[in-house]
């Protein structure tokens, strides 16, 4: 196990990119403190798929303030002294809000996210994992949440655009991005070295990394 460039990681994309299976793979992988998301536990998220203009608000609510709790929380442990993977930051929150709120809605929401994210500490490297659409609905498909099986397409492909947006704007610190289209870190060991060894050196800005997987 090499030790790992960087204290606090981030690994972040689009629904059903495999963003969590690949953040709990490093934490194994670095002997880290692993910090998953808490996707279920959000009780408008299976309305707000069947009725989205309705729950929207309510869902984004729940979501920033379960975040920033959590990630406050994880303030209180020294995330220096050891090696943290999360998969998730309290901004995947806005691309959301953005692209769910409607006008009055946003600007009471922004109100508040403004208020929160001074509060929580940032990530030294996000790892942004990308997909084509198509491939991210495959991936939605074969896992089966029960909750996801309402999602429209469109939405997938909406959501995907949006974070392509944010994080090709992105600049709060070194971003990683990775394509996973070919790419399985969970079954194929040489995928998953390929990624390690490419995390054991500084990333300098942003970087892009799209290598030969065995898809």
């Amino acid at each position: 196990m090499k030790t790992p460039a960087y204290k606090y990681i981030v690994v972040e994309g689009p629904i059903g990119v495999g963003k969590t299976t690949l953040a709990a793979k490093l934490a194994e992988h670095y002997k880290a403190e692993i910090l998953h998301e808490q996707v279920e536990e959000n009780p408008f998220l299976s309305r707000f798929y069947l009725d989205m203009e309705k729950f929207a608000f309510s869902a984004q609510m729940f979501f920033l303030m379960s975040r920033y709790q959590q990630l406050k929380k994880s303030n209180q442990i020294d995330l220096f002294s050891s090696c943290v993977v999360a998969d998730y930051m309290l901004e995947k929150d806005f691309i959301f809000a953005e692209l769910n709120l409607n006008k009055d809605e946003f600007n009471l929401y922004n109100d508040v996210y403004r208020m929160l994210q001074g509060h929580v500490a940032k990530p030294d490297l996000v790892i942004f994992l990308s997909a084509e659409t198509e491939t991210l609905i495959k991936r939605i498909r074969k896992r089966g949440r029960s909750f996801e099986k309402a999602i429209p397409e469109k939405y997938i492909e909406e959501v995907n655009e949006a974070y392509h947006r944010f994080f090709f704007q992105y600049g709060s610190g070194p971003m990683l991005q990775v394509n996973s289209n070919k790419m399985d870190f969970v079954n194929n060991e040489e995928d998953f070295s390929k990624l390690i060894e490419k995390l054991s050196t500084r990333i300098r800005g942003k970087e892009y990394f799209n290598p030969l997987g065995s898809v």
